[in-house]
């Protein structure tokens, strides 16, 4: 289902005359006509959506490739692994793209879904419908990707549990963008095994537009999504505005696991002569019943969350382009041992204050990129930080004279630079950063980095290499949490990767072909542990070393045997190992050591008559690690290994025109598994919905 970034063989439209060498990167072996690009066209272009933190392209450069499609000019984002935005046919690492069409036609409900799918990527859920999800990344933990939205950074500093809580639908995903591998020099310090980059769409056809959907499924499942994008584009400005919001309820799958919640996001973009900016509000709600979500030792467990995220970005145009961003985060956690009672109970607030900038310009020896990031972290709490004067107590809302009585914070300050250059059949992407941080002994410390691309003679052959640098700060629960079965360590390092990634792609004839290795030397690594049966969890660092490799082939069937009945077959299959230098006996590891050795997914789209389109998707993975088994929710001395599992889901989808209607069925063979320790996932899963696009 994800599609990899092949180096395709379109045809190349100069826009506007240059007098620099960069302008012919993209025409080596390639067709050239000259065209015009107006502003109107303008309009569709992506805006620069950070400072230096960006994964996708500030908009459509003049130099780089875009196809003849009409379709393609106007909807089509180039993606970038840089500070600098470059074009499709001259990026210098490997990138997995997960586009809309993709997303519609897989049959899932939310976006931990989406990225099952993508090969290199790990999500274990607690709740279903994406409540409770960690996603990790080449046998990483949940706290060691950063992730975006449309540039601007969302990581939840408290902990890595609350980070997939986006506050959008998968109607406004334009494409997921997933990069693996150690990237602190290009998207900051949470960039430590890879990057997940979420575009919303933009641009409609027409000056209104938008959608509505109603589903319902299984155990009272009920979820209703809305959205209405405006445009208006003159002569020499353009404005769109998008507004969108959900709610969603479900009884659960098991005892305790009911959820309800609902998103609102607005985004708004605006287009001058010299500049461009767009602005992003999101807001998120969700209560459910945790059951044994985070120990089996109790399942009446029970958790509310809540997420407000702005932004506003700009990018100015000239010879120097300036890229500033500036961003606000904040996150509340309401946890309870025992439900509906004070027992066990936590209550928690972060805010994160970030503004950056970018600049970036060009010259007869490639681009070039500098930029500064300051990110201000916070947190307040009843149970983590350090134990505050009564008198800088701070009140909780609505919570009957609660106040918070702890507090932590830090600041992290980052210094950029980069340079691109293409010298034949060869890219180079080369930087390092500058990072120092208010808790960690203020050191400046420094993380270079170099992405390397080839390609030779064959037009439809790209071969990748890169090594890089990386670190992770400890999360605040890392820090500070303790509770009867967790105990954290306020004396943890900041986690140190070295990452090395050697892969290829290759696109002919509707085939399409890429393939990874890669190493990941990691130095303080977290996790926590237990050393014996009765033993509590400890925060602690350790050295662990980590390689892998996978496999992906794409066969666009309707292309390669002319049929309309079969549209795309996709295979692919990953293999990870870790090797851990501690000598330390352990009873479990709880994170760190609970990675899919081996993951295989599979899935078949088929085209049943010109309205109606069914998909199937396979996957079977195996879970390396095990858990401790409980009996009457007293623990025992028994460990379970996770073993090999398979689900296969299938959705058939109807669209005559604007309508669509669509039944799907998830876990198809009802097989019961656990990604998470004594968290079992629901069996067969049915739902149905209907849309209008409109």
């Amino acid at each position: 289902m994800s599609t990899t970034l092949f180096n395709k063989r379109e045809v190349l439209t100069f826009r506007r005359f240059r007098r620099t060498n960069w302008a012919l990167f993209s025409c080596i072996h390639r067709e050239v006509r000259i065209g015009v690009l107006t502003v109107a066209m303008l309009g569709t272009a992506t805006v620069c959506m950070g400072a230096g933190k960006t994964l996708h392209t500030c908009g459509l450069d003049d130099d780089d490739p875009v196809e003849t499609s009409d379709t393609t000019l106007l909807g089509e984002a180039d993606v970038t692994t840089s500070h600098i935005p470059l074009g499709l046919g001259v990026q210098a690492r490997q990138v997995t793209m997960l586009t809309r069409d993709d997303i519609a036609a897989a049959g899932v409900t939310s976006i931990s879904d989406v990225l099952k799918t993508a090969i290199n990527v790990d999500v274990r859920q607690r709740g279903g419908f994406g409540i409770q999800t960690d996603i990790s990344i080449d046998g990483g933990t949940f706290d060691q990707i950063a992730v975006f939205i449309n540039g601007i950074p969302y990581n939840n500093p408290q902990t890595g549990h609350n980070t997939a809580d986006f506050p959008f639908t998968l109607a406004d995903i334009e494409r997921i963008e997933v990069l693996d591998g150690a990237a602190a020099r290009l998207y900051g310090t949470q960039a430590f095994s890879g990057a997940i980059n979420i575009v919303t769409r933009q641009y409609e056809t027409g000056t209104t537009s938008g959608n509505a959907a109603l589903e319902g499924g299984s155990r009272g499942y009920l979820r209703t999504y809305g959205r209405i994008a405006c445009q208006k584009v003159g002569d020499d400005k353009g404005f769109h505005s998008t507004l969108s919001g959900l709610y969603q309820r479900c009884d659960g799958f098991v005892d305790n696991g009911d959820f309800k919640g609902g998103k609102l996001y607005w985004q708004g973009r605006y287009l001058a002569p010299k500049f461009r900016m767009q602005a992003q509000v999101g807001l998120t709600s969700n209560d459910f019943g945790a059951n044994t979500f985070y120990s089996p030792a109790n399942n009446r467990q029970w958790e509310a969350t809540r997420r407000t995220f702005a932004a506003l970005s700009l990018q100015t145009d000239g010879r120097i382009h300036f890229c500033p961003r500036l961003s606000w985060n904040r996150n509340t956690d309401h946890y309870q041992w025992k439900r509906d009672t004070p027992e066990g109970e936590n209550h928690n607030r972060t805010d994160v204050y970030d503004i950056g900038l970018n600049i970036w310009t060009e010259s007869h020896l490639g681009r070039t990129a500098i930029g500064a990031d300051i990110r201000h972290e916070k947190l307040l709490s009843r149970n983590m930080g350090h134990l505050l004067p009564e008198s800088e107590w701070v009140s909780i809302p609505g919570q009957n004279g609660l106040r918070y009585n702890r507090k932590d914070k830090r600041t992290n300050v980052s210094y950029h630079l980069e340079h691109v250059i293409r010298w034949r059949s060869i890219i180079v992407s080369a930087g390092f950063l500058l990072q120092q941080n208010t808790t960690f002994d203020n050191r400046l410390r420094i993380y270079p980095g170099i992405d390397l691309t080839f390609q030779p003679h064959n037009p439809h052959l790209r071969i990748f290499a890169s090594w890089n640098k990386s670190l992770r700060l400890p999360t605040f629960t890392d820090l500070w949490y303790k509770s009867p079965t967790q105990e954290g360590n306020i004396g943890l390092k900041p986690e140190q990767n070295t990452s090395f990634r050697l892969g290829a792609d290759f696109s002919r004839g509707g085939w399409q072909l890429s393939a990874r290795l890669f190493y990941n030397q990691g130095r303080d690594m977290i996790d926590w542990v237990m050393y014996h049966a009765t033993d509590v969890y400890h925060a602690t660092n350790f050295s662990l070393d980590s390689y892998g490799a996978s496999l992906q082939i794409t066969a666009n069937l309707n292309e390669i045997l002319h049929t309309r009945c079969l549209k795309k077959l996709q295979v692919a299959y990953a293999y990870q190992h870790q090797d851990r230098k501690d000598n330390t006996p352990l009873f479990r590891s709880n994170y760190a050591l609970e990675y899919l050795r081996h993951k295989l997914t599979a899935s078949l789209c088929l085209a049943l008559t010109k309205t109606i389109q069914a998909q199937f998707n396979l996957q079977l993975r195996h879970r390396n690690g095990s858990y401790q088994v409980y009996e009457n929710l007293t623990p025992t001395n028994r460990l379970e290994p996770y073993g090999t599992h398979a689900t296969l889901d299938t959705r058939i989808t109807w669209r005559p025109g604007n309508f669509e209607c669509f039944a799907d069925i998830q876990n198809i063979t009802a097989h019961r598994y656990a990604d998470i320790a004594g968290v079992w996932q629901p069996a067969r899963i049915f739902r149905i919905g209907m849309g209008w696009n409109f």
